[in-house]
């Protein structure tokens, strides 16, 4: 992993960081030297997650809502009570879509989706970017997806949501870049976690289509994107404001 001096001393916040992509860049950051606040609902996870750091870590867990406004001020204030402000944000918190067609999905189905990938990310940057003012500035990046640029069928709730935030990214990046915070979104695609390996665990063809879908032949390591975060977040991205970096191994290119 490339090394980013630069970020050594930060401090950074990860929310869905208890597993998945979340998790490795927890790991990604702290590696670096920064200070982290591990985020998530899982209370469990986020503390194994804490447990599984190297020792002399600098990380908190907090436990979060990316939905509960009240939940994610007491996120925000953590990195400053442990740590003494923010410089780093990266609202990585997200969940999957029902799998059902537009006329079959329920008002939760729809709600569920939006609140936390969409609206969670509004809600977090709303608290984080105060606290990064106050720090001069920093760095946001929030998680979309491939799907953030393309659709699927029977995933309207989530491509929506994902294409949300790659514009709510975008807006943002214009409000506050002059002000010093850049602001991009990072577009994964299919990516090696636990929920993909226990849908591989019980479907004997679906790794091969996921490779199929992929014009590199393969799905990405969570530490591919870790490290696409990283680059985000340090100065070696000091022109990069507003984009949606594009990882997904040739997804959306067909």
């Amino acid at each position: 992993m490339p090394e980013y001096s630069e970020l050594n001393g930060k401090v950074a916040i990860v929310t869905g960081g208890a597993s998945g992509i979340g998790q490795a860049c927890v790991h990604a950051f702290v590696s670096q030297g920064a200070s982290v606040v591990i985020a998530d609902r899982d209370e469990a996870a986020g503390k194994a997650t804490l447990r599984g750091l190297p020792p002399g870590s600098a990380a908190v867990f907090q436990l979060t809502d990316v939905c509960d406004a009240d939940s994610v001020a007491s996120m925000v204030r953590a990195a400053h009570d442990n740590f003494g402000g923010l410089d780093i944000a990266h609202n990585n918190a997200g969940v999957e879509a029902a799998g059902r067609a537009i006329a079959d999905m329920t008002d939760d189905d729809w709600k569920r989706v939006i609140d936390v990938n969409l609206t969670g990310v509004w809600q977090c940057m709303r608290a984080e970017i105060p606290a990064l003012l106050a720090r001069g500035g920093g760095s946001i990046v929030n998680t979309a997806s491939a799907l953030g640029q393309v659709a699927l069928p029977f995933q309207a709730s989530y491509v929506a949501s994902k294409h949300g935030v790659i514009g709510l990214t975008k807006a943002a990046a214009l409000e506050y870049s002059a002000l010093g915070i850049r602001i991009n979104a990072i577009c994964p695609g299919v990516v090696r976690t636990a929920m993909i390996e226990e849908v591989a665990a019980t479907d004997s063809g679906f790794m091969d289509k996921m490779y199929s879908m992929h014009a590199l032949g393969r799905i990405a390591e969570v530490n591919e994107i870790a490290e696409s975060v990283l680059w985000l977040a340090s100065s070696a991205s000091g022109f990069v404001t507003g984009s949606a970096l594009v990882v997904d191994g040739g997804y959306s290119a067909a």
